[in-house]
């Protein structure tokens, strides 16, 4: 992390799903990392690997039989253990902007983009009467580049991109010290990934927000994070900054270094094997049957040092002997 004070704090974040007949379903286990104002954190990992529930932990927007543990702090507040009326009062849309996956999806069908921001300031901000609140929602929208002209249209008429600049629009309402954008590029051609990236770093390097990207797309997080937190089977197995990550050293973590020689334009090279049910996860390293640098140590969770949950990282020509 940089030396700036972290606008979110995670520490021991776990979520578990009860399921019928006692089974337990481990979907993020002890996760520990920050995120600055000024910064990206981009969340990478197979689909499937807990990021998303990660998410709906910090939101309080976990269904009725998950069990969340730990802390996630954020202005002083522990929003895990928050009540309903915190967490809708003073946390969505205040302290936590949220960019959904597919936003044309969230987005009433029968309402117009100036409608959503309308009812959005003048649910977040002190603007009263109808012209202030209009005048708030055309700046909401300008903010974010979405074009005027575009205010009056209906969720169906708008492109992908289009919709993306809204829902970053409806985010930004509340002048919510952290952005969360949840696979913010999903569906997207390469063009409007890298427009839709820049653009949401333009609203992190104004010094005042801290952007949490959850993604599974590394072109988009080399293009836009500072650092990079990877998750394999509900834990962070590696933490560290992005112009390692995607240098010419790479991660550490063999399943980190997995991700990146399955991209085309690296050796195309998929991680053999598949992910471990999370409602059957092995005592040790959850890694080890896909690994090739496994040993009888893996049978043992390994613990996280310097960033890094791995009996055998690897490491750095500049750091070895």
């Amino acid at each position: 992390m940089t030396g700036r004070t972290p606008i979110l704090t995670v520490r021991g974040l776990s979520v578990r799903f009860l399921m019928p007949g006692g089974r337990r379903i481990a979907a993020v286990t002890d996760a520990h990392f920050d995120v600055a104002a000024g910064e990206c954190l981009a969340l990478i990992g197979e689909s499937g690997c807990g990021k998303s529930v990660l998410a709906s932990a910090l939101l309080g927007l976990l269904p009725a039989n998950a069990q969340a543990a730990g802390e996630a702090r954020i202005g002083g507040l522990d929003l895990l253990a928050a009540d309903e009326r915190t967490l809708a009062r003073a946390v969505r849309g205040r302290l936590i902007g949220l960019i959904p996956q597919s936003p044309a999806a969230h987005l009433t069908p029968v309402r117009t983009v100036r409608s959503h921001l309308e009812e959005t300031v003048a649910a977040l901000t002190g603007a009263r009467g109808r012209a202030a609140v209009r005048s708030a929602a055309e700046a909401a929208a300008e903010r974010a580049a979405f074009p005027s002209g575009h205010l009056d249209r209906f969720p169906h008429e708008l492109s992908g991109g289009m919709a993306q600049r809204a829902a970053t629009a409806l985010a930004l309402v509340g002048d919510a010290p952290l952005l969360l954008a949840d696979e913010p590029t999903t569906g997207l051609d390469r063009d409007l990934v890298e427009h839709t990236v820049d653009e949401l770093r333009r609203h992190v390097d104004t010094g005042r927000r801290a952007l949490l990207m959850i993604t599974h797309d590394l072109a988009a997080a080399e293009r836009i994070a500072d650092r990079v937190a990877v998750m394999y089977a509900g834990r962070v197995v590696e933490v560290t900054d992005a112009e390692s990550f995607f240098g010419a050293s790479g991660p550490r973590h063999p399943y980190s270094r997995g991700l990146l020689q399955a991209l085309p334009d690296r050796a195309f090279s998929p991680i053999p094997g598949a992910p471990p049910e999370l409602g059957d996860l092995p005592a040790g390293c959850s890694f080890a049957p896909r690994c090739e640098r496994a040993t009888d140590a893996c049978a043992v969770l390994p613990p996280p040092t310097d960033g890094i949950a791995c009996h055998h990282p690897h490491v750095p020509e500049d750091l070895r002997a």
